[in-house]
Order: structure tokens, then C-alpha cells, then sequence
């Protein structure tokens, strides 16, 4: 992606939308949620979150989620249905209304991570039982485990922070019963080899991630997004090993990269975090652009000047109010 053009977008990024006719708006971290009757009209902005807070926007963030997201759900169309009904504007979904499941299935193939609920920051503490999981002593960050674990965390309400929890504390809490949660992981373990096998089609090492599901009729669907640079890591596969070694951090295509830059700049997630750079807005938009090209072997082609005109004029001209 030419450098000039993702400053020349900087200006036009998609902070948020407020139209007045889609439906009850509710706003996520990233996306901009109107709800009707048995549809979503969910867009998917350009705003750039970490540890649990909205931090700005960046160039093409949401159309290349979405554009990701897209083709995933083609690639696992086998495995289980998803909520997407059409696609009117490249930032935008119309999807099923479900029964959201309460619940944020994490798959982890590798210990690593800096955030709160990470695998790796609860084994530097100490703990070898992670969400129900027993790790064995004298592992290194990013060093693959002896097989992927499912480590399931409460979705964090406005104010509050994600929870790993284990599965019998879910059970406790009334989330899900024990026979759902033993279909969630089973489709949530044959996502996750679908997505290992499929990166490393492309070079890349599907390090880990995090689905969400809900009920449509009784018929269980993934929802939200699947597999892109928010939801999911991504490493480098030719130099994992070098870098393992050495004890540095691994080329990343996700959003670790926005955590890294804000760790450097002593931001962990309390107090006021930093304004971002334009540098490190376009950096991060070449991340995720170049990520969504390995994998699809497609090339992105942007949505330029002002989305949010664009997205209402779409909007209008399909009828979809």
C-alpha cells in the first residue's frame, strides 16, 4: 500500500457514524451497531482499540476487517454457518439478530501475550493452570505449546475488563451448561486448525484466537468477526525459530503491534494512554493490509475519501433503512 496514500486518508478515517435511520445504535469499541427487528446493520469502523480502550482510528482498519472477515467466513462455511446476510458498503454488514452467547471462546496454539487475561502474563506470575488448563513448568514466551488449549473469557461490559475464567465457572455463573460449551469447543478447536493450516498455506503462524457465537431458532452461529488482525495473532513463520531463540518479539501482522508501541511509550492500560502518531496509525494500516493480501492472495483495493458519505449514500440507494 503506497505510503502517500494512507497519509492522504489519515484526514477521512471512519471515527464513527450517528445515522438516524438503521435502528437502536449501539456503539462497541470498533464497531457502530444498529438494530432493528431480525437484522444488524453493523458497521465496521476505523477505530483502533487496546487494553479495553478506544484509542483513535486508522486508514482502511475496517474495511480490511471486513474484507478479511468475508473471506473467512467463505473458508469455514463448512464448519458452521455465520450471521452475514449481505455486504451493502465495504465497511458494512447486514446480519441475523441472534441470542449473543455470553462467552468469548479463546484458542491459544502458543503462550505468549502481554495483556491481563494472556496466557503468558498468568505463567510469569506463577500459575500452571490456566482456565482449566495445566501447563507444564520452564516454557518461554511465544514458545508453542504441547497442543492448542481453549481458555474461554467473560465478554467485558462497558467500564470493566475481559475475565479468563475456567469452564466450571461459567457453568457456575449460569453463562453456558456444560453440553453447549463441549460444542462451542468443538467447533471452536476445528476453526482454530482450519485457520493454522491456512496461514501457514501463506508463510504466517496462526498463533492464537477468539470467536463469539449466538443462536439463531436454535441453530449455532459464529458471529462478530473471525480470524482477522483484531481478533487473532499472527507471526512470521520464516524467522519464528531465530526470533524464539534470541528472546525477541516476533514479526507481527495483528494488533500486538499497537500494544508493543503503547508498552514502549509505559502504557499498560491505566491512566491516559498516548496520542498515536500518524506514523504509527499508517503502520499499522500496512500491517493489516498486508496480512489480508497473504492470506487471500488478493489485492486490497481501498475505499477512499470520506466513508461516512459514502457508507449513507449505500445505505440509501439499496433501500436498506
Amino acid at each position: 500500500m503506497d505510503r502517500d496514500l494512507l497519509k492522504q486518508q489519515l484526514k477521512y478515517t471512519l471515527e464513527g457514524t450517528d445515522f438516524d435511520d438503521q435502528g437502536e445504535l449501539y456503539r462497541g469499541k470498533v464497531r457502530d451497531n444498529y438494530v432493528n427487528e431480525d437484522t444488524i446493520t453493523m458497521v465496521t469502523t476505523d477505530r483502533i482499540s487496546a487494553f479495553d480502550r478506544v484509542l483513535g482510528t486508522v486508514p482502511f482498519k475496517g474495511q480490511a476487517l471486513v474484507e478479511l472477515a468475508d473471506w473467512w467466513f467463505g473458508e469455514t462455511a463448512d464448519i458452521v454457518a455465520n450471521h452475514v446476510m449481505r455486504r451493502p458498503h465495504p465497511n458494512v454488514w447486514t446480519v441475523r439478530r441472534c441470542d449473543p452467547i455470553q462467552v468469548e471462546m479463546v484458542v491459544r496454539g502458543y503462550i505468549t501475550g502481554v495483556t491481563s487475561t494472556s496466557a503468558w502474563t498468568a505463567y510469569e506470575k506463577g500459575d500452571r493452570n490456566f482456565c482449566g488448563n495445566e501447563l507444564p513448568d520452564g516454557m518461554r514466551k511465544n514458545e508453542k505449546l504441547p497442543e492448542p488449549i481453549i481458555t474461554p473469557s467473560t465478554k467485558a461490559v462497558q467500564g470493566e475488563h475481559d475475565e479468563s475464567v475456567t469452564p466450571s465457572e461459567l457453568y457456575k455463573r449460569g453463562v453456558v451448561d456444560p453440553a453447549l460449551f463441549k460444542e462451542l469447543s468443538r467447533i471452536s478447536m476445528r476453526l482454530y486448525e482450519r485457520g493454522v493450516s491456512r496461514a501457514a498455506d501463506k508463510g504466517l503462524i496462526f498463533v492464537d484466537t477468539k470467536y463469539e457465537f449466538g443462536l439463531v431458532d436454535g441453530e449455532l452461529i459464529v458471529i462478530d468477526e473471525i480470524h482477522t488482525p483484531d481478533s487473532s495473532r499472527y507471526w512470521i513463520e520464516s524467522d519464528y525459530e531465530d526470533r524464539f531463540q534470541q528472546g525477541v518479539n516476533q514479526r507481527m501482522l495483528d494488533k500486538e503491534n499497537i500494544r508493543q508501541w503503547l508498552i514502549e511509550k509505559n502504557f499498560s492500560g491505566e491512566g491516559k494512554p498516548p496520542a498515536l502518531s500518524d506514523d504509527i496509525r499508517t503502520l499499522l494500516a500496512k500491517k493489516y493490509i498486508e496480512l489480508f493480501e497473504k492470506l487471500t492472495g488478493n489485492t486490497f483495493v481501498p475505499s477512499t475519501g470520506n466513508v461516512k458519505d459514502r457508507i449513507s449514500k449505500n445505505l440509501a440507494s439499496q433501500g436498506i433503512m
